[in-house]
């Protein structure tokens, strides 16, 4: 469920910096999207993937003690600082983290699908929103970026 939150506050982000700040509209929910849903969210993912594995694991339903979770922390953490890191720079930085974002998200979508598909795996983060926000989320941050960004 807590993709869905994400995506709520990447909306409330967007609409503070119009209200408050006077920003184009795309760029701002653009940037709510990526410092949501890839900033804070790749923290949250570290956080899950590293302190609570085991927990995590049994979520997705895979075996727990695997040292790949690691893998998979710091692969969330360093989405999470491309993410923050967009606040102060812009332009092909957020490009790369969009594409960084993307290719990640599509790729774990492909795990999840085949898991769901050879084991039945039909487990909270394996089917369920996790699955949608990792198929969805790259075509909004790539469309926002195309109309905001690229078509002006």
């Amino acid at each position: 469920m807590y993709p869905v939150y994400f995506m709520i506050l990447s909306v409330v982000i967007g609409v503070v910096q119009v209200l408050f700040w006077n920003v184009n509209a795309l760029t701002a929910f653009l940037l709510g999207f990526i410092v949501s849903n890839i900033g804070l969210q790749g923290i949250f993912g570290f956080m899950g993937h590293f302190f609570r594995a085991d927990e995590v694991a049994k979520g997705i339903g895979w075996p727990t003690g695997s040292p790949f979770q690691r893998e998979i922390a710091f692969a969330n953490l360093s989405m999470g600082f491309l993410g923050i890191l967009s606040i102060w720079f812009r332009g092909d930085f957020w490009l790369a983290a969009i594409v960084a974002r993307s290719v990640f998200s599509w790729g774990a979508a492909y795990g999840h699908i085949v898991d769901l598909k050879k084991r039945g795996n039909t487990n909270v983060f394996n089917a369920g929103p996790v699955l949608y926000d990792d198929i969805l989320l790259p075509f909004v941050l790539i469309g926002l970026y195309i109309a905001g960004v690229v078509v002006k």
